[in-house]
């Protein structure tokens, strides 16, 4: 097989040793090429533009830029590289932001090499990869539609709540985890007061929850945002 056959991949996460583990799960793979490792988000999202792999491996749970916002910032830049997410968050609310979130798989970190194998081989002939499951388009919209019905909504809403969150509503996001005010997210990311408190709105739509503590519980549960984050920025 030549190395233009071979499906290219990156590998982003923050752990060392797993970050090792998958790669040596890969590189057993005769058609598989590993083409770069990063450990955190900002640097992950440069490191798939400059080599344009075609299918990253992406933890959900990374610093300075999580996996849901990474996979968000590629949709949104219509890049030709395919994100599967590993997450040890594995819920169905879960799984269905990451695939509006424009990401082609989902798996839990406790999936079998050979699972994982298969998942990359699926995104790579424009498949999707969800509970180990590997479907088409039409299949995963029918997945989408039965797990959205299946979960509990804490109030009734007109609107989808799992529609992807933007770029600006995730920052938003961040900033009300570690606890700003209005003012003070309006004063971080320079835009108006009304700005962030639309911002908000949304993102509580979206989430499906009632107010800004549940939607900070919900990131950090799943795995969007962690608090040491920002403690590690400020020494």
């Amino acid at each position: 097989m030549s190395a233009s056959e071979k499906i290219t991949l990156v590998v982003i996460d923050d752990h060392p040793l797993f970050r090792q583990g998958v790669v040596d799960v890969f590189a057993r793979e005769k058609d598989i090429e590993i083409l770069g490792e990063a450990a955190d988000g900002k640097a992950g999202l440069a490191m798939i533009n400059e080599l344009q792999p075609e299918v990253a491996v992406v933890d959900v749970n990374l610093p300075e830029m999580n996996g849901q916002h990474l996979t968000r910032q590629l949709a949104s830049s219509k890049s030709q590289t395919r994100v599967l997410l590993l997450t040890a968050y594995n819920d169905s609310s879960q799984a269905i932001h990451s695939i509006s979130a424009g990401a082609r798989a989902y798996c839990s970190k406790d999936v079998a090499p050979e699972k994982l194998v298969d998942a990359i081989r699926a995104v790579s002939s424009g498949k999707y990869f969800v509970e180990e499951q590997e479907m088409d388009k039409p299949d995963m919209e029918k997945w989408v539609a039965q797990k959205t019905e299946s979960i509990p909504k804490a109030y009734s809403d007109p609107g989808d709540p799992y529609e992807a969150l933007s770029n600006r509503e995730m920052e938003v996001l961040e900033c009300v985890t570690r606890g700003m005010s209005n003012k003070e997210i309006a004063h971080e990311l320079g835009i108006s007061h009304q700005t962030v408190k639309n911002h908000v709105t949304a993102v509580l739509r979206k989430l499906n929850v009632e107010d800004r503590t549940q939607a900070a519980v919900y990131a950090l549960r799943q795995g969007w945002v962690r608090l040491y984050d920002q403690e590690s920025d400020d020494s």
